[in-house]
């Protein structure tokens, strides 16, 4: 376990730079000497994140049989074993392995989340030391080391900033701020978050612009991302709401098999039958009434749905999160990447002349700028728009590019974005270079607040004049600007009153306001920073903000339709992200967002008794740290919620695995964040959300509609027995063959149900409550009804062979095929738990058909083939006996359908 020198790690931000090198007793030029850096290396231990203590190889297989149902299948294959039937036990046994097989794969890749943040940290580090440069591994750094940074560097261990030149850093990964940071050395209150920690720099992030150095003061475990990693190694990794489920019916399902075999055990010995006979007729109940093929098909009905999604761009990296997205009652929504494209975007362009609407979103220069009217315009309609967008492109050391299709930038977002309106409006980046060849730089610094360029001016057709152009904060630029450009280029005293109100008006929609200015130059001599104040004429406002994605407002909507809340969870501004949750439809479009609105500060102002509450009424959560995201979704799941938490940032990935699914960014998103995910979208897409969870509620109805049409024959043939053994009579129907029933139904028939469209108005309805039962009241009547249809039917038909000179073998044969062809009429009913077989279309499922006719090749062969009656028990019956076979399967049907149109829903 690596630690900083200082007790309190945390405290660095709150303290000035010399005080911090007196502290970690190192030099602020010279660094450390390489003898102090190697014995604090064997003190403090390497810059890595510790290993994940988990469980043994040996447990962690062993726990994937620690659940009720294995052990109803376990007793199942013993006894099946025992009966003499090894080729069921097999099969048996061989469906408790592969699922064992499978949720064993599934955990470990959930374990590679901490691996995924251990790579992170590993990189090269420019130090300091004995006064000379050097490279060293990451891991070599300890507290004390002097480390340089520059443009393109990861940031290799935590820093407190000692000296910089327009330092800028990406934090989003650890903090969800969208815009790169402006970094400087002034110390700060130390209850601030780590946000707004300006003088220092975060292991895992990226620096954007300029160079600096700082003094390592955590390392490892210590550092922010350190901390991440603890939080993902505490998060719970809770069962999904389809395990809990199961888990629930599984424990009813046992105590009720073994208390009905017990029951007839009992009462076979009561009325004087045999003891091995008797306890042979419970072992037969106890077969018959287990569910065999329920686990294959739970694992192949959330196979399927895992293929479904995959065709809808959503990655399942855990089987049983396919049916988790069905049941999710609140999506946290992390903003940036998810809800919005993270690209900045210019949207509006304001001149002195007018404002311009900008369409197109993300790096690509594909868009148009058009007027208050709506009408598209070209930039020499009004010379300070052309000024500005020349200004935006030119003064700027981004960098656009493009790879497979996709762009992207180099260098700051925000000067990205203004290369991109330039490009949208035909002034492209190697157009503007042609134009205005940069000769001189005065870059951006956070005390100068804006950067200004000198160029060679060929825009006019003078080969020797020249043109000095700026850009930066509103009010600095307007102290630089004594007048501003009309349309027609004339130039005009500044209206500074105008022009802050335009600048108000544009941050109170959430975007990012730049202001651009220029003026005719008479040389090098004439570029000077002391001149530029009331010399520069303003040219506009470029408006930026990482825009919503396309489909968000649809989604959101959609889920809102669905009964599902969606709250945003971000790093991010207050003001930003609330701008954004109006426009994607999270917040209303007015001031009426009282307690709708919390930031990390309010949020740890409230009082732990107020916190579940303020927290489920809120939708906008801004300003937020990791273990803040990671309270909120322990807040919601202790009022009962199912959690969809999306990411993408290192900051992420503790709420993602603690959430009942997490869900990861695959194009934008961290390795941490998809390792800790349980689904992840190829296209970073919420709209990719919403079709998830339509297929999530598909999953979950395919998967009652199994469970309700095979429980009636397990429990139909165990109440057989029961009868036979209370009244005295020879067994309806043998254990072999009762093995034959549950094997070949539950895969010709059952299986065919996991391949059952979407029944319409799926995502009109809202969520399952989460403690609702896996079966309804209502589908419970339903399995005991056609579970008593089951028992008279075979039953009668049964004795009514016996008794008209059928051999026992025939009348076992008549009964056997009773329960296979109810469950075939039974299985079209059961298409929909509501609605009639006919409404939904009888070959909107053909699979179904194809099982019915596997089926029934079955039950000719076990009928009339001599070697499976000798295997099985049976013997070949007439016609008549099949119509009256068919007449009981068609009965059970018309009872069922009234049943299910007297339970229909209003």
């Amino acid at each position: 376990m690596t630690t900083s020198v200082l007790p309190a790690a945390n405290g660095h931000h709150g303290l000035a730079a010399h005080e911090v090198v007196l502290l970690l007793e190192t030099d602020a030029h010279h660094g450390l000497t390489n003898q102090e850096a190697s014995e604090r290396l064997a003190r403090y231990g390497p810059n890595t994140l510790p290993p994940a203590k988990g469980a043994g190889l040996l447990m962690r297989i062993l726990s994937q049989f620690h659940n009720p149902l294995i052990y109803v299948l376990i007793a199942s294959g013993v006894i099946t074993a025992a009966l003499g039937e090894y080729v069921d036990s097999s099969v048996i046994f061989g469906v408790v392995i592969v699922n064992a097989i499978i949720g064993f794969i599934q955990e470990s890749k959930a374990e590679a989340a901490l691996e995924g943040l251990r790579s992170m940290a590993q990189t090269q580090a420019t130090v300091i030391r004995d006064g000379h440069r050097r490279t060293i591994a990451s891991d070599d750094l300890v507290p004390g080391d002097l480390v340089l940074l520059e443009a393109g560097d990861k940031v290799p261990a935590d820093l407190r900033l000692t000296r910089l030149a327009e330092l800028r850093i990406n934090e989003s990964a650890l903090t969800g701020e969208s815009v790169p940071v402006t970094k400087d050395e002034v110390v700060l209150p130390e209850a601030i978050p780590v946000a707004d920690r300006h003088n220092m720099a975060y292991s895992g992030t990226l620096v954007t612009t300029g160079s600096g150095a700082g003094i390592v003061i955590a390392t490892g475990a210590e550092t922010e991302l350190g901390q991440i990693h603890r939080l993902v190694g505490a998060a719970q990794v809770l069962d999904t709401p389809l395990t809990q489920k199961l888990a629930g019916f599984s424990k009813i399902l046992t105590v009720g098999i073994l208390a009905l075999a017990a029951a007839t055990f009992a009462v076979g010995l009561i009325r004087g039958y045999d003891a091995v006979d008797t306890f042979t007729a419970a072992v037969a109940l106890a077969v018959g009434a287990i569910p065999e093929g329920l686990p294959a098909a739970v694992t192949i009905t959330l196979a399927i749905g895992v293929a479904r999604m995959a065709r809808r761009r959503a990655v399942i990296r855990r089987l049983p999160a396919v049916e988790t997205l069905g049941g999710t009652t609140v999506i946290c929504s992390d903003k940036t990447g998810t809800l919005t494209e993270n690209q900045m975007t210019v949207r509006i362009v304001w001149t002195p002349g007018g404002a311009y609407d900008v369409t197109g979103s993300g790096y690509a220069p594909d868009g148009d700028l058009h007027n208050a009217a709506g009408t598209e315009v070209s930039v020499d309609a009004d010379q300070a728009l052309r000024w500005s967008l020349l200004t935006g492109g030119a003064c700027n050391d981004a960098g656009l590019t493009q790879e497979d299709g996709r762009w992207g930038i180099t260098g700051d977002p925000t000067e990205g974005a203004m290369l991109v309106v330039a490009g949208k409006a035909g002034l492209g980046a190697d157009q503007v270079k042609t134009l205005l060849p940069r000769v001189a730089t005065i870059p951006f610094s956070s005390e100068r607040q804006y950067m200004a360029t000198l160029h060679h001016d060929t825009t006019s057709g003078a080969a020797h004049g020249q043109v000095l152009l700026a850009k930066g904060g509103v009010e600095r630029m307007l102290e630089l600007s004594g007048s501003q450009m009309d349309a027609d280029g004339t130039v005009q005293p500044v209206d500074r009153e105008a022009v802050l109100q335009a600048a108000a008006d544009l941050a109170g929609q959430g975007l990012r306001v730049l202001a651009t200015a220029m003026r005719p130059a008479a040389g090098p001599d004439d570029f000077d920073e002391d001149g530029l104040p009331g010399s520069m004429v303003l040219t506009g406002l470029q408006a930026m903000l990482d825009p919503p994605r396309a489909a968000a407002t649809t989604a959101v909507a959609a889920c809102h339709t669905a009964g599902i809340k969606v709250k945003m969870i971000t790093g991010d501004h207050a003001a930003t992200a609330t701008a954004i949750a109006a426009q994607v439809g999270l917040l209303p479009r007015s001031d009426a967002t009282t307690g709708m609105v919390l930031t990390g500060a309010d949020l740890a102002a409230l009082p732990a008794e107020d916190f579940p509450d303020a927290v489920d009424r809120a939708t906008v959560f801004a300003r937020v740290s990791p273990e803040q995201k990671l309270r909120l979704v322990e807040a919601l799941q202790a009022r009962g919620h199912v959690v969809a938490m999306t990411g993408d940032g290192v900051n992420d990935a503790p709420a993602l695995r603690q959430a009942g699914i997490g869900v990861a960014m695959g194009a934008s998103g961290t390795e941490v964040a998809k390792d800790a995910a349980d689904m992840v979208l190829t296209d970073d897409d919420f709209a990719t959300i919403e079709a998830a969870v339509e297929e999530g509620r598909g999953v979950f109805d395919n998967l009652t509609k199994f469970i309700t049409w095979t429980l009636p024959t397990n429990i139909g043939e165990g109440l057989v027995i029961l009868a036979a053994i209370m009244f005295g009579a020879a067994l309806p129907i043998l254990p072999t063959q009762i093995l034959w029933i549950n094997m070949t139904t539950a895969v010709a028939l059952g299986l065919m149900l996991a391949f059952e469209p979407k029944e319409p108005g799926i995502m009109t309805r809202p969520p399952r409550e989460p403690d609702q039962p896996l079966l309804t009241r209502a589908l419970m009547v339903r399995i005991l009804l056609v579970s008593a249809l089951l028992v008279a039917g075979s039953w009668w038909l049964f004795e009514f062979e016996r008794t008209h000179g059928a051999s026992l073998a025939e009348a076992r044969t008549a009964a056997m095929n009773v329960f296979v062809v109810v469950e075939a009429f039974y299985l079209f009913s059961c298409r929909s738990l509501t609605h009639s077989a006919w409404s939904i279309g009888l070959f909107s499922n053909r699979w179904i058909i194809v099982g019915v006719t596997v089926q029934a090749i079955g039950q000719i062969a076990i009928t009339y083939l001599p070697a499976m009656n000798t295997l099985f028990g049976t013997a070949p019956i007439g016609g008549d006996v099949w119509l009256r076979i068919l007449g009981i399967a068609v009965a059970a049907s018309l009872v069922v359908a009234v049943d299910k149109r007297l339970r229909r829903p209003a």
